[in-house]
């Protein structure tokens, strides 16, 4: 296990924890990282007192089916951006039984473009007490599984800072 990976492990850990001492629930709404997310959280035993679910929403269909993100923002801003972010984490919230919901939409790369190049990465966090947030992260090319690990340690802070502020 490398140091990234004892890292999320070691925040997966602290998160069900302090979800579960909370009586919180959370959900996950996952683009480029596909499920990880998810992944990181279940594999801590007693997950399922806290882990509503996750979705997994690669596709802009999946966006606009799953999570009510609005085909209008996408058009507009493109799905890896911060109203899209907003709008996943919002609709996993609202879809869920969560009280807290985050989002992740990104391009892990190879490719993107000048104006949205790989690493490129929005979060969104949205709980039931009416806390809203997005995150940018400009990772840089350093490779798809990378980025897509720092993204997964970036939720699981995220949806950690969350758990602290219910």
């Amino acid at each position: 296990m490398n140091d990234l990976e004892a890292e999320i492990s070691a925040l997966a850990i602290r998160l069900v924890e302090a979800a579960r001492s909370g009586n919180l629930r959370l959900a996950t709404a996952e683009s480029c990282t596909g499920g990880l997310v998810g992944g990181a959280i279940t594999r801590v035993p007693g997950s399922s007192d806290a882990f509503d679910r996750g979705y997994i929403t690669y596709s802009n269909a999946a966006k606009i089916d799953s999570l009510g993100v609005d085909p209008d923002l996408i058009a507009e801003f493109g799905a890896v951006s911060e109203p899209v972010a907003r709008e996943m984490a919002l609709g996993a919230l609202s879809e869920s039984g969560a009280d807290i919901a985050v989002s992740i939409t990104g391009i892990a790369g190879p490719g993107g473009s000048d104006f949205k190049p790989a690493g490129l990465v929005w979060f969104g966090l949205a709980t039931s007490r009416g806390l809203i947030e997005t995150l940018e992260m400009s990772l840089g090319d350093i490779g798809r599984d990378n980025v897509r690990q720092a993204a997964v340690r970036q939720a699981l802070v995220l949806l950690l800072s969350g758990v602290e502020r219910s």
